[in-house]
């Protein structure tokens, strides 16, 4: 645990981003993404700008001002929840930070979570929806099939709060309410392994409460997990995303790819564009894309990736997909020049001159 005291929320205001990757169709800037990216370096890594969760060593954008992680912020709510006494592991454990895909094993995951409470999908205070990946919601409306609890994408993680709330006597109708004993425990573990006071609390899309941190402490909090030593929460929270990807995901999905491909990286994305990882040595990004756009957030995070240490030719599956023009490819999403990893070999970081 750290002891440091929180810094003050971050501020609450239009975020300064800066373009982060470019739209090229021919060798013409089509269209242009803006976000913010920070990366942060390991053990005595980085700029001096570091406070004990990985020091800034590359950041383009606006990485202080308050921004929602939407879903990248689960494994920070999985380990509030093993501190506070949950008891699963491994691909249950995935499933109970994930934004699954609605197939059969996490619908069934789900189930045994809630079978292990003694409890049932109509405890589940997540909005019903249909399966997120677009096949698997396919074949859903083919057979007639009704929006549900269990198919939203954030059901394992309701299921798991359900089960920590049973084990520890506390309410369970309003589980989601954000002064429920459970929902004050999180925001304690948000606040401190982010470094920092929450600046806003809102609701996040499947009905829990969103705490608003910036992407600097959203980076700094993963860094702070994936390199947690083996028996604490945090080691377990990494070690059942790494082991487990697609349990918090699905199959094809980027995220989980982005993990089998780089060893020991621990990553999760989010809604509105928002992407975080990080390696067993405190290295970690964070990127949060403007427009929300996916088509950025991909190629951005592996070029982040690439300025945080991680092998080029591990990271060649995820320069994003390409533009084409009569079913050739013609250009595709580029992340800007200041990205390339030179920019850690001396090419001047272009933000400083504006701060």
């Amino acid at each position: 645990m750290f002891s440091s005291p929180l810094a003050d929320a971050p501020a609450i205001r239009e975020p300064r981003h800066e373009p982060v990757a470019h739209v090229i169709r021919g060798d013409v800037v089509e269209g242009i993404h803006y976000g913010s990216v920070v990366v942060l370096g390991g053990d005595g890594e980085g700029d001096g700008e570091g406070d004990g969760g990985g020091e800034v060593r590359f950041r383009l954008g606006d990485i202080e001002a308050a921004c929602y992680p939407r879903s990248a912020l689960k494994p920070v709510q999985a380990v509030a929840m093993v501190r506070a006494g949950l008891p699963l592991d491994g691909e249950l454990l995935s499933l109970a930070m994930g934004s699954h895909s609605g197939e059969e094993r996490h619908l069934a995951g789900a189930r045994r979570i809630l079978d292990l409470a003694g409890l049932s999908e109509d405890d589940l205070r997540n909005v019903p929806d249909l399966p997120y990946d677009p096949a698997v919601r396919d074949d859903w409306v083919r057979e007639g099939r009704p929006p549900s609890r269990l198919a939203q994408n954030c059901s394992g993680k309701h299921a798991a709060m359900l089960y920590l709330c049973k084990l520890n006597g506390w309410p369970l109708a309003d589980y989601d309410d954000p002064t429920h004993p459970l929902q004050r425990v999180i925001a304690g573990v948000v606040g401190e392994l982010t470094g920092q006071r929450i600046a806003r609390v809102s609701v996040d899309g499947c009905g829990t409460p969103l705490f608003a941190v910036s992407l600097h402490g959203l980076a700094r909090a993963v860094a702070r997990i994936a390199a947690g030593s083996p028996g604490t929460p945090e080691f377990r929270v990494a070690d059942a995303l790494r082991s487990h990807p697609e349990m918090a995901s699905g199959a094809g999905r980027d995220t989980a790819a982005l993990m089998r491909a780089v060893p020991g990286l621990l990553a999760k994305d989010g809604f509105e564009g928002v992407q975080v990882a990080a390696l067993p040595d405190g290295r970690a990004v964070a990127v949060k894309i403007a427009d929300g756009a996916n088509r950025a957030r991909v190629p951005v995070t592996a070029a982040a990736l690439a300025l945080a240490g991680v092998e080029p030719r591990l990271l060649t599956g995820f320069a994003g997909e390409p533009a084409t023009g009569g079913g050739r490819p013609v250009g595709g999403v580029r992340p800007v020049a200041a990205l390339d990893p030179s920019a850690l070999l001396g090419a001047p970081d272009p933000t400083r001159a504006r701060r």
